[in-house]
């Protein structure tokens, strides 16, 4: 099969370019002119120049391909414009959608998110049929993706070929935004004084993530939608794996429920007056909640999750380490070993 893969030079658009590569299909990567290529480094591919908020350029991308990935996306949500994430999140899907249609693509797979999926059913954990219920304004990258979705299924009931994919949060290699692997950078430079919400995450690696968007394009139902996880964890669990990995003390000052929505009211206020904090006010009351998933659709329709969740920790950290990422800090190993006098058994 002849594949495009839009957002190929991110962290899962790059990983699914080396499982299509892997897997003996044709790759075409659409990116910018002035994009890193660092993320596709080694990789065989035919460039595709272009963005999917011009449709003229999709429009050349599509023609002559089986498959389109479609993974482009603002994902950095607590760094970016509102307007801008909607243009690309909803409105590029929309193009990409449009473009594939003219040029007779077999099939879509649009890479949607976790974040659309709602709380948990009654006795159980939430899954593909929860809808999103977050006031959008709360959440709104959530809510474009929401957005996204209906338009892919608008698409769908009018003929077109899409299966959407779920992913919770990716940890593993290649992470160039740090944007999950963001919590072994952190634990490894601040160890025990990061304060630690008590809530908990849905994980899965990368590769898997690779690995099950190409299961869908293979045997994934028209105008499903698959929650692409591996494992549920609490905050605390994920932290003291990272600071093991990263040979520090962990984290152990507890944050109260109770306090997150004042400390997620003052990290607004301070972002608000240009003051930068690596998180924003929605992160911060996510915190408190539990967001796990049940995987089971997915699981059994398009294979389990390989890579365990620890052994996806180590190898970010690993390849942070090899890439630069991690800096031999004075400050970070003053804290660190303060932290070995003060928690001698942590």
């Amino acid at each position: 099969m002849k594949a495009l893969v839009t957002g190929s030079t991110g962290f899962v658009g790059a990983q699914l370019v080396r499982a299509l590569t892997d897997a003996g299909h044709q790759v075409r990567a659409l990116h910018r002119t002035s994009s890193r290529l660092d993320a596709l480094a080694g990789l065989t591919y035919e460039s595709a120049l272009g963005d999917v908020t011009d449709l003229e350029s999709l429009h050349a991308a599509c023609a002559g391909v089986d498959w389109v990935f479609h993974v482009a996306a603002v994902a950095d949500y607590w760094r970016a414009d509102v307007q801008w994430m909607t243009e690309v999140n909803v409105e590029g899907t929309r193009k990409v959608l449009q473009a594939a249609r003219a040029a007779g693509v077999r099939r879509v797979i649009f890479t949607s998110s976790a974040a659309t999926i709602g709380s948990a059913r009654a006795g159980g954990l939430p899954d593909e049929n929860s809808p999103f219920d977050l006031p959008p304004e709360r959440f709104p990258y959530g809510y474009t993706k929401v957005l996204a979705e209906q338009v892919a299924q608008e698409a769908v009931a009018a003929g077109q070929e899409v299966v959407i994919v779920n992913p919770v949060v990716i940890f593993g290699p290649g992470d160039i935004n740090i944007i999950s692997g963001s919590i072994v950078l952190e634990t490894q430079r601040l160890s025990w004084t990061i304060p630690v919400p008590p809530g908990g995450l849905a994980v899965i690696d990368v590769r898997d993530v690779a690995r099950l968007h190409i299961a869908a394009a293979e045997r994934g139902r028209v105008g499903e939608r698959y929650i692409l996880g591996a494992s549920n964890q609490k905050h605390q669990t994920l932290f003291a794996a990272a600071a093991q990995i990263a040979g520090v003390p962990a984290p152990g000052l507890p944050v109260p429920r109770f306090a997150l929505e004042p400390m997620a009211q003052f990290i607004d206020w301070a972002r608000a007056q240009g003051i930068a904090i690596p998180i924003d006010g929605n992160q911060t009351r996510l915190g408190g909640r539990d967001v796990y998933f049940d995987f089971s659709k997915a699981t059994r329709e398009l294979g389990a999750p390989l890579i365990d969740w620890r052994q996806s920790l180590a190898d970010t950290y690993t390849w942070y380490r090899a890439h630069g990422y991690v800096k031999d800090a004075a400050l970070a190993r003053m804290i660190a070993a303060l932290g070995r006098v003060l928690f001698p058994n942590g």
